[in-house]
Parts: structure tokens; sequence; C-alpha cells
């Protein structure tokens, strides 16, 4: 069976990073759109997408934004599979009817999730599993008819609704990307906690963390078991 195809919807202002994490994790053929720089999918012709992190928030008067919620509504429905991650986690949720809105403080560091109910994105990870996370602003309310997947003490990381799946916290990071991300929040956060995040970022704590990772096969085999659904119903249909 030929590789899917999925779209990479690149939410990051600097792409790089996004870019080189992504395609290290995803065994898919990627076909990227960098979204603050005007890109974006001007067909549904793909087995599935991925909404990556980004600086910006779902709420802010970015030209960008608006347009994307519109083709990522329109795609899901069509039943394009969709995978958020951080910032696309927020997207799909807004997108779907839920709240997202600004916290009251940084959750960054290596955190223990808690898995809530069994979902195929999460087979093969643990019921409490290690992750990195950095963001400001968080899902306050699920999507209706959304399951909660996973949380922590900050809120929600993790829902499915259908073929959507989101998570909050970044299973694609390296150290590289994480020390780069923590040193980036001089002046958004106190020089000692700073300090306190990058001493986390050892190799015992990647090491933990990469059994997240699971989770982009998992969606990738999500993907291609919806396009052989398709494939039988558009056979069944001729």
């Amino acid at each position: 069976m030929s590789r899917p195809r999925i779209a990479l919807l690149n939410g990051a202002h600097d792409p790089e990073g996004n870019r080189r994490n992504f395609r290290r994790e995803l065994d898919a053929d990627l076909v990227e759109y960098h979204l603050p720089g005007g890109d974006r999918p001007d067909t549904f012709d793909v087995d599935g997408a991925v909404v990556t992190g980004s600086r910006a928030s779902v709420y802010w008067d970015e030209e960008w934004i608006e347009p994307t919620k519109e083709w990522v509504g329109d795609a899901i429905d069509r039943d394009i599979p969709f995978l958020g991650v951080c910032y696309g986690h927020q997207l799909l949720a807004d997108v779907l009817g839920g709240t997202v809105e600004p916290m009251d403080d940084y959750e960054i560091g290596y955190r223990t999730v808690e898995r809530t109910r069994e979902s195929p994105l999460f087979d093969g990870i643990d019921d409490e599993f290690t992750v990195f996370t950095t963001h400001s602003d968080r899902v306050t309310e699920l999507p209706p008819g959304a399951e909660l997947l996973a949380e922590n003490d900050y809120g929600v990381h993790g829902f499915r609704k259908g073929g959507v799946f989101a998570v909050q916290f970044h299973p694609e990071y390296d150290t590289e990307t994480a020390t780069r991300v923590t040193k980036g929040k001089e002046g958004q956060i106190s020089d000692e906690r700073i300090r306190s995040v990058l001493d986390g970022i050892t190799d015992e704590n990647f090491r933990a963390a990469c059994e997240a990772k699971q989770l982009f096969d998992n969606f990738v085999d999500h993907v291609r078991d919806a396009r052989t659904r398709d494939g039988a119903r558009t056979a069944a249909d001729d």
C-alpha cells in the first residue's frame, strides 16, 4: 500500500523547527503549507492533515487564521482525519465549537499527563506518561460531542471527535527544540523558572517522553484505515 498523503499545516512563524520535527516523526508523504506565510491548501486531495504548534493564539487577528479555520472546517466536513498539536489542538477545538482561553501562567517543561479513556491514538502508551509542554492558552470547554482523552492539573491534554484527534503537549519535540523554545520565553516567565525548565531537559526525561511519539504512528495507521474504508465504499458504490 502506498504511503498516505498528509497535509502538514505548519503554524510556526519560523517554520524550520516544526518542519524538521514532524517530517522525522510522520511516516507519510507530507505536503507542507506555511500558514503564517499565507500558504494553505486549495484542494482537499489528501488522506489526512496535521496542524502544528504556533506562537499564535486562535483568537488573534492575524490574516491567515480565519482562512485556515475555514479550510479545516471544510476538510473535517469531508471526513479528512486530523491530528492537532498544541496550537493545532486549540484550533481544532475552536473549529469544532469548543472554547479556548488564555491561562494565568505558562505550562512549560517535562510534565506527566494521564489518559482518561481508551483511544487508538494512545495505543502502546502508558496510562500516565511524560511529555514536554509549552503553552499559555488552553481548551477550557471541549467541542460538543468530543471525548476527553488525556489531562493533567493544567487541564485538557487530548480529545477526540470522530476522526479528529488533538493533543496539547508536544510529542514531536527533540531536546534542541525544547531548549530553544524555553530560552525564547525570556521576558515572559522568570529567569529562575527558565533555568529550572532547562535543568529538566535531560536525556532521561527525553527518553521517557519518546513513549508519546507512538501516537504519530497510531494516527498514520488511522489515516491508512480511513483511506481503505473510503476506497471500499467507493468500490461498492461503483
